[in-house]
Order: C-alpha cells, then sequence, then structure tokens
C-alpha cells in the first residue's frame, strides 16, 4: 500500500501540474485536434515550469542546498519556490497572456499567488504541502473548464475529486506533512482559484 500511495506523490509531483492543467485547456472544448498553437502552448509550459525548475532543483542539489526533489525541510523550499514565481510571472507577461489564453492566464495567476501564500508561510516557519497545492488548484481548474464550455467532464472531475484524497493520503503515508499542513495546501490552491474563476467564468 505504501509504494501505492508514493506512486501518487510523485505522479502528482508540484512540477507537473502545470501539464496536466495544460492538457485539460487545450482539450477543454472537445477539440481533439492537436495544432501547431496547442503544441506551442505545451511547449512553453513543459520548458518553463518543468525542465527549468529540474535544471534549478540539479543545481542546487549539487552545491547542497537541497536534499531530494521533495524538498522536505523549510529552508529547501525557499528558493525553488521564489524561481517558480519569477518563471510563472515570465510566462504571464510572455506566453500565457490575457489577450491570447485568458482562462489559462487566470490559472496561472491563482497558481502565483498560491505560490506567494507558501512561500510567506515559510518565513513564518510554516510548511504548507505544495503537493495539495497543486492537486486542489487543477481540480478547480478543471471543474471551471467544464462550466465554461459546458462540457460536463464529470468522470474527470470526480477522478480529481478522488486524487485529493489520495494524494493526502499518501503525504500523510510517507510523513512528509502533518493533517494541518495538507489542510492548509488544499486551501491555499484552491482560494485563490475559485476566486479567480469569477472573472472568467
Amino acid at each position: 500500500m505504501k509504494k501505492f500511495l508514493t506512486f501518487f506523490s510523485y505522479l502528482f509531483h508540484p512540477l507537473f501540474i502545470p501539464l496536466y492543467a495544460t492538457f485539460f485547456y487545450v482539450f477543454a472544448n472537445q477539440s481533439v485536434a492537436l495544432t501547431r498553437e496547442k503544441l506551442f502552448i505545451f511547449l512553453q509550459v513543459v520548458v518553463i515550469t518543468i525542465i527549468v525548475p529540474l535544471l534549478v532543483f540539479v543545481l542546487l542539489r549539487s552545491v547542497g542546498k537541497i536534499g531530494s526533489v521533495m524538498a522536505p525541510k523549510i529552508a529547501e523550499r525557499k528558493i525553488p519556490l521564489v524561481v517558480q514565481i519569477f518563471l510563472i510571472i515570465l510566462l504571464l507577461k510572455k506566453g500565457i497572456t490575457i489577450d491570447r489564453y485568458l482562462e489559462f492566464h487566470f490559472f496561472f495567476l491563482g497558481a502565483l499567488v498560491s505560490t506567494l501564500i507558501a512561500l510567506l508561510l515559510l518565513f513564518l516557519r510554516t510548511k504548507a504541502s505544495l503537493h495539495m497545492i497543486g492537486i486542489s488548484a487543477l481540480t478547480l481548474f478543471v471543474i471551471g473548464l467544464s462550466l465554461h464550455f459546458q462540457t460536463h467532464n464529470i468522470l474527470w472531475i470526480s477522478f480529481l475529486i478522488l486524487m485529493n484524497g489520495v494524494v493526502a493520503s499518501s503525504r500523510l503515508e510517507m510523513k512528509a506533512h502533518s493533517l494541518i499542513e495538507l489542510i492548509l495546501g488544499f486551501f491555499i490552491g484552491s482560494i485563490p482559484q475559485l476566486l479567480l474563476m469569477y472573472i472568467w467564468l
């Protein structure tokens, strides 16, 4: 059971959440065609939110600033979150702009707010679950897209709601977080998405 739950911690690692959100966004209106524009969106998201952070992780690990990709210690999380904030801002300014990709822009804006809150809490010696921030934000975004495009993705939404519980159980099983840290992460991830949803729905 522990190996099973650990798998979901890696599957829904915060690094991969933007990629999953991209998948739902480009196919949200039930258009399955993979156009050049959709590929360009995927490329931007993969490079800025996955490849660059992984390179930063390798660099930080090589100089002893971080121990593992899960970054269990408070001190290990500060630099990656600062880097993530700047990368999201870059994506919002140069790639996923409000005039071209309205819904997706607000997803990343919500992610930016959540990341800023998580970083602020670190300076207050409080650790929120980044996994729960990611999976809860993704769930609210998919619900919003379903309402916006009237696609009624009940199966995907049900699956993601289930995954919120599975990921939380995984983090508890791995002793990576307390229940309070998981609840905190859930609200930090979901509330910004919920508030911003009123703008683009």
